[in-house]
């Protein structure tokens, strides 16, 4: 409180003052509440303060104004009352201010000239308009006067002067001739700011009687027309032959030559001059010069730069223009005008002033009573204005008193206002360039709250964007406003809401559960009064799958994909746009619901497509780039510069990239000389380049053409350029691949490739083939042939070296000479086989064979290697000849030993070397015999285990397939598996070799086993047979299940019990029991035998067995699943657990043949098929 007590009167004013304008009223622009509150009068539209009428037409003068009541009007002319019920040509239109003068019964609008002012009044106050001063415009005619004509020497300056009558408004001059065609201008002739015409000088072609200046009075549209000036240019020429035809031979005569003259200003005149300009006018700035040659002008500002963006330079810079000046421009302008021979200036100091203009206008001030306020009206000019008030058109001096009001200079105050402090004030600022007037009023009114938002508007917003809820209001005093959410909802504060002055409530970030009724409540002193609105919060529009950038071949097809999530209660159109423009009116463009494909795309296609999805309350948008690939389009332009004999230097101009990037040139030749039509590959070049220098050969006719490649392949090949010839020259190279090689043992055949077309160099192509015995004091012999790449010599020693070199030759001479080569003539068949053949044998697979090289010489061709023949004569241990498969091992070079794989143990063999050249095979080496030691032997060829009883089994087996040697014995281990799956101890037999069958006995009734059986030599055992097989139950037992399963009863009862199981468990059943097999438990319950039923103590019962029609082998598959697999909990005595299957079977006599492995090792010779089927006691117990 210390600190605002010590604040200085003049801040206390400011303070003041800013409190009343935070207090003041703004009245919405409501039209129903603006009919109902009382308003002071306001000025709405009003004739400009310089207004010029057309003498022709009606005067109306502007005058409307709003207010409440509606005001009325009255008019001062010339500062006294305007009676316009006096004066019959004026009248005023209904409801408003504006006067109408008719001048069309002969009335002179000059006698309404004048400065007329506009007041409109209600019970509120009073509003003045500007003063309104009324000139008729004149357009009046030229004086007569007569005009000489002008005669001017070539290269003299001259002014032809308009001087146009003074109208209302100036006129526009211009220069025309008879034909109304404007005069051409130019550097030298041009045109003043004051209507002038200018010459910086005069030319022959000046010469004419038709110089006329018109002046358009734009306001009357009325043109007026000076009289025709003419103008005649004598040249020095024309006026020596003048003198000459008028003077004597001895007369001293002749014009001086057209001098060329330095720069002069024809305006403005002397060095210096003034201008001011008003601010915000433009500012026009002129300097013409004479001079010959013509001058050229330049504009400077001294001291400082011409203002940029608003500087313009006009009639060729004679004029300089600078638009919108401001007080910063005043200054020096120095216009220069140069020529060859010197220069010239003008300095124009500019100053600029300025009429006043509005910093701060007065603004309607509206109060409730007892309020205070503040008007404030500031203007600016040069020279400063005066600030005067009027108060309802009244200065403020002689206005009638009121209390609550202060006059502070440029600014009033108002303290606790009444009614009766309703006026209209006027600030008029004035200098001597101008004035303002500006009306402002205070309205005091007294005003319960209103709320002008309608009832119940609904607002809907995207979540997490801001909602602005209106609640546009007025009274007076101002209303405080309050808002609420929900019907009983408490007032709504905090930091989730904005409430702005206007009374809107913001919500800065919607969400979902901002839905709902909002209520504006709004009271004064006078009343209170409230609104309610409805909010919905919307979900956002998102484009979940925007279009991605896409580069398309050429034809193609691209496709943009546009997939949108919206609110369900909102409706999307989707528009796609290319480069922000609506899309091809093309039928290629198909826009589907989600997307837009372009078929067959073209290049035209390239561009930025915008996936743009507008709602009611939201819009979003994508884009992406479609780019046009395709094959670069050919080169063009080639040309061929730099040619020389060996050399030239090939350029291009490269196609159009098509949007992929050229990564190289391909240049082809053609040779149309010998091979025409047919184009070969010379280079390529990256491709940045586009130039390359070629090499050339001798005697070909060059065509060239460029193909360009990038990414997407290669472009159609350029137009071939011009054809250059190449002169002929002696070979540069001879033939490749030269070869001698005999076809017969007297023979040479030379070959060679022969030179393509290009590579002759010359017409006339031939090859020269030479030949000579190696290591032989031979002269070369030579034979020369053409086209041909093949020559046979005959009569040669058998294989002998010989040097060979083919040479080309032309008709311009050999080439270089050639390289020698060794060839050799024909080859025969050997003649000597190796000796000293020797073996070694490593084990009963594996021997080594030795042997000594044959002489070169013997050889008689390139010695290509050896071959090992070898042949099986005999098993040692069978004694019995077969078929002999020999066997043939190459060994490439000169070798003198390999290695013989894959021998058959306990064998005889036979085997034999030869040699071997180009030709073929030289003679055997004796046969040499070696054996291989025993090995040992395979498994037997097969077990069968039959004869199944109590406690025994008969084994039979045969010998193995291939003994390897002799055999000594065989070795059988079994052993049982009991009902857990368990192995019990294994037993280990040795049998006799001679020996082919064996009964086991003591063994255990119904009990399985499992058989591991194999051969054996000196060498050791053979892989091993296996097999399994079980003992068979007591035969009373078995006779008793066959007794009972023969009986009708006890078959009618197992269908019964089936019948029932079927019902109770039809799925297990249809799984389980197929093949004609039916339960015995109820016939074992009720005829128990004691020596039976042990058999399986777990649950005393039999499993299943087949009916007395079921004494067949059983058949694949009866019992057993598609998967060949028995689970354990089905039954405990399952034989799959031991491997992957079952396979056995039951002989006639009951016996079963089998084995647990997955696997079995060697499938019997005979017997039936494997029922795959448990024992009969086992597969009881699986059954229940």
């Amino acid at each position: 409180m210390m600190k605002m007590k010590s604040i200085s009167a003049s801040k206390a004013s400011l303070v003041f003052f800013l409190c009343q304008m935070i207090s003041a009223l703004d009245v919405p622009l409501d039209s129903k509440l603006l009919e109902e509150l009382s308003q002071p009068p306001t000025i709405t539209q009003q004739s400009p303060k310089d207004y010029i009428v057309d003498p022709r037409e009606n005067i109306v003068i502007q005058c409307e104004a709003k207010g409440k009541p509606p005001p009325s009007f009255s008019w001062t002319r010339n500062g006294t009352h305007f009676d316009i019920d006096k004066d019959a040509q004026v009248t005023m239109k209904p409801n408003s201010g504006t006067l109408v003068v008719n001048i069309m019964n002969g009335v002179k609008a000059e006698a309404y000239e004048g400065v007329y002012q506009c007041t409109a009044r209600n019970e509120r106050g009073a509003a003045i308009s500007n003063n309104i001063v009324i000139r008729p415009s004149r357009s009046p005619l030229w004086t007569k006067e007569k005009l000489e004509p002008n005669h001017v020497r070539e290269g003299d300056s001259l002014v032809l002067n308009c001087r146009p009558p003074v109208g209302l408004p100036p006129p526009i001059i211009f220069w025309m001739d008879n034909a109304f065609q404007r005069l051409p201008q130019s550097e030298r002739v041009s045109q003043g700011l004051n209507g002038d015409l200018y010459f910086s000088n005069v030319q022959p072609e000046d010469t004419r009687e038709d110089y006329i200046c018109y002046a358009r009075f734009n306001h009357t549209q009325t043109i007026q027309q000076k009289q025709p000036i003419s103008v005649k240019v004598f040249s020095m020429d024309s006026l020596n032959d003048t003198i000459a035809a008028n003077l004597s031979d001895t007369d001293i005569y002749g014009a001086k030559p057209v001098t060329e003259r330095p720069p002069v200003l024809l305006t403005p005149t002397g060095s210096t001059s003034n201008k001011v300009e008003l601010r915000g006018n433009v500012l026009l700035l002129e300097c013409i010069a004479a001079g010959l040659p013509t001058p050229v002008i330049r504009w400077i500002k001294e001291g400082g730069e011409l203002p940029a963006n608003r500087t313009f330079f006009e009639n060729f810079k004679k004029t300089l223009k600078i638009v919108d000046v401001s007080e910063a421009d005043t200054g020096n302008y120095k216009c220069i005008a140069r020529n060859a021979l010197g220069s010239t200036h003008h300095v124009i100091s500019v100053t600029v002033k300025a009429a006043p203009y509005w910093i701060t206008a007065p603004r309607n001030l509206v109060l409730s009573p007892g309020e205070d306020g503040t008007l404030i009206c500031r203007a600016n000019g040069n020279p400063k204005p005066s600030i005067s008030w009027l108060t309802n058109g009244v200065p403020i001096a002689i206005a009638p008193e009121d209390p609550s009001r202060k006059v502070d200079g440029d600014t009033i105050i108002f303290s606790a206002v009444q009614e009766r402090s309703s006026a209209v004030y006027q600030c008029n600022a004035s200098n001597e360039y101008g004035y303002l007037l500006a009306n402002a009023f205070v309205n005091v009114l007294a005003e319960p709250p209103r709320i002008l938002t309608p009832t119940n508007k609904l607002y809907q917003v995207i979540a997490d964007s801001p909602a602005l809820i209106d609640c546009a209001y007025f009274g007076s005093p101002k209303p405080e406003i309050e808002w609420f959410k929900g019907v009983k909802g408490s007032i709504l504060r905090g930091n989730e809401y904005v409430f702005h002055d206007n009374g809107t409530l913001e919500i800065p970030v919607a969400q979902k559960d901002s839905t709902g009724t909002y209520t504006c409540v709004a009271r004064n002193k006078l009343g209170k009064t409230q609104n309610e609105v409805q909010l919905e919060v919307k979900d956002p529009t998102v484009i979940i799958k925007q279009p991605e950038y896409k580069v398309i071949q050429r034809s193609a097809q691209a496709s943009f994909e546009c997939v949108i999530k919206h609110d369900p209660t909102l409706m999307p159109t989707v528009i796609w746009l290319k480069d922000n423009n609506e899309l091809p009116d093309d039928e290629r463009f198909l826009v589907g619901k989600d997307n837009l494909t372009i078929m067959n795309v073209t290049d035209k296609d390239d561009g930025t497509y915008t996936c743009i999805v507008n709602t009611t309350l939201d819009s979003v948008s994508a884009s992406a780039v479609l780019t046009v690939v395709a094959r670069p389009n050919p080169p063009l332009d080639l040309e061929l510069t730099g040619q020389l004999e060996r050399s030239i230097e090939l350029s291009w101009v490269p196609g159009e990239e098509n949007n992929s990037p050229i990564t190289n040139f391909v240049i082809e030749y053609e040779d149309g000389l010998h091979e025409p039509g047919v184009w070969h590959y010379q280079t390529e070049v990256p491709g940045s380049q586009t130039t390359v220098q070629l090499k050339l050969s001798p005697y070909v006719n060059y065509s060239f053409r460029v193909i360009a490649v990038n990414e997407i392949g290669r472009s159609q090949p350029s137009e071939p350029s011009e054809q250059y010839l190449t002169k002929s020259a002696n070979p540069d190279e001879n033939p490749s691949n030269v070869q001698g090689i005999g076809s017969e043992p007297d023979n040479l055949v030379i070959t060679w490739e022969s030179l393509k077309g290009f590579q002759s160099n010359g017409p006339g192509l031939q090859y020269k083939v030479s030949w000579r015995q190696k290591d032989v004091d031979d002269e070369w012999t030579s034979v020369v042939v053409a086209n041909v790449s093949k020559y046979i010599v005959s009569g040669t020693p058998t294989f002998v070296p010989y040097e060979i070199k083919v040479q080309a030759l032309n008709d311009l001479g050999y080439a270089p000479e050639p390289s020698e080569v060794i060839g050799h003539s024909g080859e025969d068949l050997p003649m000597v086989a190796p000796g000293n053949v020797q073996v070694h044998v490593i084990n009963s697979t594996l021997a080594k064979v030795h042997w000594d090289p044959v002489p070169l010489k013997s050889v008689r061709g390139h010695l290509q290697g050896y071959k090992v023949y070898y042949w099986k004569v005999q098993s040692l241990s069978r004694r019995s000849k077969r078929h002999v498969e020999k066997k043939i091992l190459t060994f490439r070079g000169n070798k003198t030993f390999g290695m013989l794989p894959g021998l058959e143990p306990y064998s005889s063999y036979k085997l034999n070397v030869r040699v071997v050249n180009g030709k073929g095979e030289g003679p055997a080496s004796p046969d040499k015999v070696f054996k291989t030691p025993e090995g040992v032997p395979s498994s037997p060829s097969f077990l069968k285990i039959t004869n199944p009883t109590l406690d025994s089994l008969t084994l039979e087996w045969g010998s193995p397939t291939h003994p390897n040697g002799v055999l000594t014995s065989y070795i059988l281990k079994f052993q049982p598996i009991n009902n857990t799956h368990e192995l019990g101890p294994l037993v280990e037999i040795i049998i006799p070799a001679n020996e082919s069958s064996l009964i086991l006995k003591n063994l255990n009734y119904s009990t399985r086993y499992k058989f591991y059986f194999n051969a054996q030599t000196s060498v050791g055992s053979g892989s091993q047979i296996t097999e399994e097989a079980v003992t068979i139950m007591d035969e009373a037992m078995a006779s008793r299940q066959v007794d009972i399963a023969t009986q009708g009863w006890f078959i009618g009862l197992m269908c019964a019990v089936a019948l029932l199981i079927l019902i109770l468990l039809i799925v297990c059943f249809i799984r389980r029991n197929k093949g004609g097999k039916y339960p015995v438990k109820e016939k074992e319950d009720a005829h128990a035998d004691p020596e039976i039923q042990p058999m399986k103590e777990d649950d005393g019962t039999f499993g299943e067995y087949s009916d007395a029609e079921d004494h067949k082998p059983l058949k694949k598959g009866s019992r057993t699943p598609s998967d060949r697999t028995v689970k354990k909990e089905d039954s405990d005595d399952s034989l799959v657990d031991y491997g992957e299957g079952v396979n056995g079977q039951f002989n006639e006599d009951g016996s079963f043949i089998g084995q647990y492995s997955g696997k079995k090792e060697k499938e019997p010779a005979e017997g039936n098929e494997s029922s795959e089927a448990p024992s009969p006691v086992n597969a009881m117990n699986s059954f229940v």
